[in-house]
């Protein structure tokens, strides 16, 4: 929980990967305890007051552009991994309302049976009223990931801050799976992450935040509790802003 010192975001919006639905179960499907246990922790961050926007990925059922290498058209793929994103959100809302938690989807996509479209300013009313909103099938277009949604929501819903959940701790100046004496950033500037290329978020997605100021938290999705600390104010895993040059070493590489 907050350390007395650190201020609680009021709105925040929260990037998911698909894969971080999978579990133990490996890269493919979605397992049902990880997923009780994410929208548990989802749950504490509404609990707090906290209006929360969701952007869930769709790469445990398809990757647009894994498809694409794969001789599939770009365009047909992209709209394939968008379908899937609608199918994750499908399925963190009936977890999150089994716990209680008022929810809406809105869609990019004309799917009316499932999810109602998504409109700016019904997406920032549902939010003043408490309800969780998952913001699903991308942009809407091809050739953007949902990176790029979750930043262009981000902006769009006033999120003070967009929160990026990972497997790793942070942002590190290389690779920390491959790289042992990787080190982690405490702080970045939008320009340090764009010149050094590195790929937590895509370019198109941090030059949208660093257009319209909105910081991006970066920090490790499967650290209990940690949904909660970001939202909270805490200083978890790197923060990505106008503000900073960059801030590190923070520490080691990611266990």
């Amino acid at each position: 929980m907050s350390d007395g010192g650190a201020q609680q975001h009021k709105r925040i919006l929260l990037k998911l990967s698909g894969e971080a639905l999978c579990g133990s179960i490996g890269g493919f499907g979605i397992d049902p305890a990880t997923l009780r246990n994410i929208c548990a922790e989802i749950a504490e961050v509404h609990a707090l007051g906290v209006e929360l926007g969701l952007v869930i990925g769709g790469g445990n059922i398809f990757r647009g552009l894994k498809g694409n290498a794969q001789g599939m058209d770009r365009t047909a793929a992209d709209h394939i991994g968008m379908l899937a994103t609608v199918m994750n959100g499908l399925a963190v809302q009936d977890a999150l309302e089994k716990q209680g938690v008022p929810t809406r989807v809105m869609t990019a996509l004309q799917i009316n049976q499932v999810a109602e479209p998504y409109i700016r300013r019904r997406a920032i009313r549902h939010l003043e009223k408490g309800r969780v909103t998952m913001f699903v099938a991308g942009t809407g277009n091809p050739y953007f990931t949902t990176d790029t949604a979750a930043a262009l929501r981000a902006v769009e819903i006033n999120a003070e801050v967009l929160l990026k959940a990972t497997k790793v701790d942070g942002v590190y100046d290389k690779d920390p799976v491959t790289n042992p004496d990787a080190q982690r950033y405490a702080a970045l500037g939008y320009a340090d992450l764009l010149r050094d290329q590195l790929k937590v978020l895509d370019a198109t997605a941090v030059s949208l935040c660093m257009e319209n100021d909105l910081p991006i938290v970066v920090f490790d999705l499967n650290q209990p509790d940690n949904i909660t600390r970001v939202a909270a104010g805490e200083p978890v895993g790197t923060l990505i802003s106008g503000a900073n040059g960059a801030h590190g070493p923070a520490g080691g590489a990611s266990a």
